[in-house]
């Protein structure tokens, strides 16, 4: 029998696998809750944010269910739906913070003309989905893109394209479907916006700064807007 490689599993599937063999050996019934994710954090040693991810890949899994009031409930000692090992949506925003804060910088010394203009047009593309309750997720994507193309770098535009399009993977939506409200997207067209203005000023350092304060708020968003008690706090954004 040949050698398999061996895969290196990230942390929030750990969790998850724990919580998973939990569940289904018993320790965790049917219709009662898991401990809160402070609590989980604390008695596993990992990060808050580790845990949140593990607990949105059992939640797709089918596993578990976030309720208002409740907390975290078991539905199911058996799995709807299997995942992959693929990274986790607050990996993927820090993995984009570290690229496209200097791709930024790199569009603020720009010399093309209709930049500017394409990115205010993907901003009112955002602003416009966002007042019919649509998701702004093209405007969104547009806009990241074209920053990216600004570099006339096509390796980079792919990087950024590919790491945006896991927002459409099954956990990225899930957690933006507990998070993502629409107070949370105007903070974001506003943020946008700061990127904009820095770049129409031609200042790099500006452009960069405004960029990783975009992405570290995104990050903030996904990771702050659990209540100690394991429920969703709405008002939080």
């Amino acid at each position: 029998m040949p050698f398999q490689p061996i895969e290196p599993r990230r942390l929030y599937r750990q969790i998850a696998d724990q919580l998973r063999q939990l569940i289904q050996s018993g320790e965790f019934a049917v219709g009662s809750r898991l401990p809160s994710e402070r609590d989980l954090a604390v008695k596993m040693g990992v990060s808050r944010p580790s845990v949140r991810e593990a607990l949105i890949a059992l939640e797709v899994e089918g596993f578990i269910e976030v309720r208002m009031g409740p907390g975290i409930v078991v539905i199911s000692r058996e799995s709807v739906r299997t995942l992959d090992n693929s990274a986790g949506p607050l990996e993927i925003i820090r993995a984009r913070q570290l690229i496209e804060c200097e791709l930024a910088a790199v569009a603020a010394r720009s010399t093309d003309n209709t930049l500017v203009g394409d990115l205010n047009e993907a901003l009112r593309e955002m602003e416009s989905d966002i007042a019919t309750g649509t998701l702004p997720i093209a405007g969104d994507r547009n806009f990241h893109v074209r920053i990216a193309q600004a570099s006339d770098n096509s390796a980079l535009v792919s990087v950024v394209t590919q790491l945006f399009d896991e927002r459409n993977g099954p956990l990225f939506a899930r957690l933006g479907s507990h998070f993502e409200r629409e107070a949370t997207w105007k903070a974001a067209v506003n943020e946008h916006l700061a990127v904009v203005d820095a770049i129409n000023r031609h200042d790099p350092d500006m452009a960069r700064a405004a960029m990783s304060g975009h992405l570290e708020h995104s990050h903030e968003r996904f990771s702050a807007g659990w209540t100690t008690t394991g429920d969703i706090d709405t008002n939080r954004n």
